[in-house]
């Protein structure tokens, strides 16, 4: 076997279908070499023979298929990530994780899990899907239908005891009742990641979600998941510098960020004091201002020091002002009460501090809602603002 840089001889030989030791002649080959081709793994498959006392040898000559995507298992709960791997390598030998986006290999799989559910005693179909945002495949996904499969708990086993309250408290925001490895992985990546992230843990990964059957009924199926992560070294802050700053001082900046040089490098909490820096930039009109950071580490000290870069951009100032869901009466008394006026320097923090007052002088208003919409105009450096309140009866 030769020309495949994904799979080895043994496995292209065992999905040829050929057997060392069984007579074998050319139609056999030309089986062999559809049956290769059939799987979708491979893009050119040729094949030559030689005739000899001993045996007849065959070489096949492939070339692997463009592209392959990643086979997820959606509700397979029956199986360790691992299981699921080895006994489907067994039973496909091609199958390493990945499948072509054609062929029969996907089909393969399929009827491997099956036949792999039937030998557990579980009722329920396997079907799969090709997934993909705009029609662009990135996954082939399996699923079991038939079967409801509830979650029970959310377990972290190994994890450091100083960050287990702060997973398992992380762990109750996902309310997720009913296993899903696609809803679990995302929702890991949302809420448990930066338990890590937050202190110091910057190269941390989540492992996959790993369930556990606890209990079976005719209607449901009761799993625990675990999640193995793998947090890496912790890193401290070794420096703080803020650079391109002139409207407010360093020292006030530096009031912002919540990093104490040598304290594990909370990068979840830096990523909220940037979004502060660039809201207070707002209040005084610089509604365009951008503050970002790098992050230059030292693997050997696992330290890293962070540089602020502040542009600070140009003043804008009122533009139109205007409220809707309210009648002509209210409309004016609001408009009066609206005390930056058109040209005046703009302060984004007033919209919310106008509703306060809004709801404590105008009756009309005691049970709205309101929701505010600031329109930045970068070609005349203006702020638009729009009030909509919802009056509820």
């Amino acid at each position: 076997m030769t020309g495949s840089e994904r799979f080895n001889s043994q496995d292209i030989a065992a999905a040829s279908g050929l057997e060392i030791g069984q007579t074998a002649h050319e139609d056999d080959f030309q089986q062999a070499s559809r049956r290769l081709g059939d799987t979708g793994a491979f893009r050119e498959v040729a094949f030559n023979f030689k005739y000899a006392a001993e045996g007849t040898k065959v070489e096949f000559q492939v070339k692997d298929a463009e592209k392959f995507v990643p086979a997820r298992f959606e509700n397979l709960v029956w199986f360790s990530t691992q299981e699921l791997q080895d006994q489907l390598h067994a039973a496909v030998s091609l199958f390493h994780g990945e499948l072509p986006l054609s062929g029969a290999l996907a089909d393969q799989v399929s009827e491997a899990l099956q036949t792999m559910l039937i030998q557990k005693n579980v009722q329920g179909s396997v079907d799969y899907t090709r997934a993909g945002p705009d029609n662009a495949v990135d996954a082939i996904v399996y699923t079991v239908s038939g079967a409801h499969i509830g979650l029970r708990n959310i377990e972290f086993p190994g994890a450091d005891p100083a960050l287990l309250p702060k997973l398992q408290a992380a762990a109750d925001k996902m309310h997720i009742r009913e296993y899903s490895q696609t809803v679990l992985t995302e929702q890991a990546h949302q809420y448990l990641l930066p338990v890590y992230l937050a202190h110091g843990y910057l190269k941390a990964e989540m492992g996959d979600p790993e369930p556990k059957v606890v209990e079976t009924t005719e209607e449901h199926v009761i799993v625990d998941v675990s999640f193995d992560a793998k947090p890496g070294p912790q890193y401290k802050l070794s420096g703080l510098e803020i650079v391109g700053n002139k409207i407010f001082s360093t020292q006030t900046l530096r009031q912002l960020i919540h990093a104490p040089i040598n304290d594990p490098a909370n990068v979840v909490q830096l990523k909220y004091d940037l979004e502060t820096m660039e809201n207070l930039y707002g209040t005084k009109g610089y509604m365009a201002a951008k503050v970002t950071s790098e992050h230059q580490m030292d693997e050997g000290q696992h330290t890293m020091a962070c540089r602020i870069t502040i542009v600070e951009g140009d003043v804008y100032k009122m533009g139109e002002l205007d409220f809707h869901g309210v009648d002509s009466e209210t409309r004016s008394r609001l408009e009066n009460l609206w005390t930056i006026r058109k040209g005046e320097t703009y302060d984004s923090s007033y919209p919310a501090q106008f509703e306060e007052k809004a709801y404590r002088q105008i009756g009309a208003l005691k049970n709205a809602t309101a929701d505010t919409h600031e329109s930045p105009n970068p070609q005349d450096q203006t702020v638009d603002v729009t009030i909509r309140f919802d009056v509820k009866q």
